[in-house]
């Protein structure tokens, strides 16, 4: 199952596990058991403090379950953890083999501390980006606290679950049988939905928080970047972000970041993040901005209050929100969100094999999504409301090279069809004839750009048209004090380098600002 490269991996890893305990299988007659056998019987190969038992009783199969010997820890993965799961069980393994977590030592102790029973269930894809954080958060916690079990489940595999759940967004947790949330999720997200009063004692820490010099709003490319030239002038420095990482967790392949030929969206994440934690810099997740309120005279600070009740001051702000992906903004897309309404193919694909699916946009992504989703799906019709396709020349000699994609070009999606439940299909309006058509369908994908994440800023910066906050050359937008950088603003060509870039120059700026407003007169 393994290659000899990766078993010679796996094999170091699996050095630092320090506690026996068993993997147990349930398994039948079937390829997928066979495959996930022949994994099993190559990692226990590999420890000689790992055992292999195959009579497991688990009603899904194949499936998998690590196991102390004295039974407080329920951990399972149904299907075959391969792909971007792979990190999710080699995890799974050094954990529950005794080797420590990096989680932050109050964390865990907060997961020790939940009491109740948390019965968690979470359905993925292996190609899914964002599927991992949530596998691994859940694991961690049913290592730690034996209230806590989660079984990781392959949608694509257990077909016959998601239909019955009718599931078409990839990672979808139910807790104890009920829906309990879509999408990308860390351990401190899951811990602050479960554990009540969690969000109101952190917002108090927050709010008692001495000024910094420098707070960054946003952790995506530009934030990180603002960050580490900030803390490198040794000057107090926070970065308050959502979700580290920011829209680059959305993205799949990146081929042009320069030095890099070619990484993930989630890798490079981890990766600024970990940079970043190479300094003195207080990193705040959690944090979504919602008010914005400026010095109104020399020597005041200025103040950013979040949607979790705390509020932060500082000196300097660094605007790095980013950008969101567009919607339709039309009749039954919000209604059927997540339910046929998706906007990552690489996560959500799988779910849709063998049906029939639109896509929206005729862009790069919108071209690369639909030439990804030919190969799962039945049917793509991609649909562009330009009279052309705008993507690259050698992504559309491929797009139309395939026999189950059809382009539809010239119109304007006009509604979202669905029976209550899931979608059932989609109207567009031919902009040459006025004439509306319908198709029938059971997905439709959205990639149809980026809005700049400027709701909360409205009143206060100067925002373009588009909603982009305007800023010099510098960084600084039209107040004293507060710069921005990246996607968020209106400096053109969105691409992760370039708001590297402007997240160094807007920090820069806000330094150079720190030294002409504080020295002596």
């Amino acid at each position: 199952m393994l290659d000899a490269t990766l078993k010679t991996q796996l094999k170091a890893y699996l050095e630092k596990v320090t506690q026996p305990f068993e993997i147990v299988a349930s398994l039948d007659d079937s390829d997928k058991s066979r495959e996930l056998l022949a994994l099993l019987n190559d990692i226990v190969g590999l420890s000689d403090k790992i055992a292999l038992r195959t009579d497991g009783s688990d009603t899904r199969r194949p499936s998998f379950s690590l196991n102390h010997p004295d039974g407080n820890i329920s951990l399972h993965f149904a299907g075959i953890p391969m792909g971007h799961e792979f990190t999710s069980l080699v995890l799974a393994l050094l954990q529950v083999g005794g080797h420590p977590s990096k989680t932050a030592a109050d964390v865990i102790e907060q997961i020790k501390n939940i009491e109740g029973e948390f019965n968690f269930e979470t359905y993925f894809s292996l190609s899914c980006q964002n599927c991992p954080d949530v596998v691994q958060a859940l694991n961690l916690m049913a290592v730690i606290n034996p209230n806590i079990r989660h079984v990781a489940i392959d949608g694509a595999l257990f077909q016959d679950e998601v239909e019955q759940r009718q599931i078409m967004s990839v990672p979808s947790i139910y807790l104890n049988g009920q829906p309990f949330g879509q999408g990308r999720m860390g351990v401190e997200e899951i811990l602050a939905k479960i554990d009540t009063g969690a969000a109101a004692r952190d917002a108090e820490k927050l709010s008692a928080k001495q000024a910094f010099d420098v707070l960054v709003v946003g952790g995506g490319p530009a934030g990180a970047s603002a960050a580490i030239y900030a803390a490198r002038k040794g000057i107090r420095t926070g970065v308050a972000a959502e979700r580290f990482g920011g829209q680059v967790l959305d993205t799949m392949a990146i081929e042009n970041f320069i030095s890099i030929q070619e990484t993930e969206g989630p890798k490079l994440a981890r990766a600024l993040e970990e940079h970043v934690k190479q300094y003195d810099v207080d990193i705040m997740n959690l944090q979504r901005a919602d008010k914005l309120i400026p010095a109104t005279q020399a020597g005041q600070l200025h103040e950013v209050r979040f949607t979790s009740g705390a509020s932060l001051k500082a000196k300097t702000v660094i605007l790095a929100t980013g950008a969101r992906w567009r919607e339709m903004n039309v009749p039954g897309e919000q209604e059927y969100r997540g339910r046929g309404v998706a906007y990552c193919p690489h996560c959500d694909g799988p779910l849709f094999k063998g049906k029939r699916v639109a896509v929206i946009g005729g862009g790069n992504s919108g071209v690369e999504a639909a030439i990804d989703l030919a190969g799962i799906v039945a049917q793509v019709t991609l649909i562009e409301f330009d009279s052309q396709l705008r993507a690259d020349a050698v992504l559309q000699r491929k797009l139309f090279s395939l026999p189950n994609v059809t382009v539809v070009t010239s119109a304007l999606t006009s509604e979202v069809k669905g029976d209550g439940q899931k979608v059932t299909g989609l109207v567009y309006k031919d902009r040459n004839s006025s004439e509306f058509h319908s198709l029938d369908l059971e997905g439709i994908f959205v990639q149809i750009g980026l809005v700049p994440n400027t709701d909360w800023l409205k009143g206060t910066v100067e925002l373009s048209p588009r909603g982009e906050i305007v800023v010099d050359s510098r960084g600084q937008t039209s107040l004293p004090g507060i710069f921005a950088a990246g996607d968020v603003t209106t400096v053109p060509y969105k691409q992760i380098v370039i708001a590297v870039g402007e997240g160094a120059k807007a920090s820069l700026g806000a330094f150079d600002h720190l030294i002409r407003t504080s020295a002596p007169a």
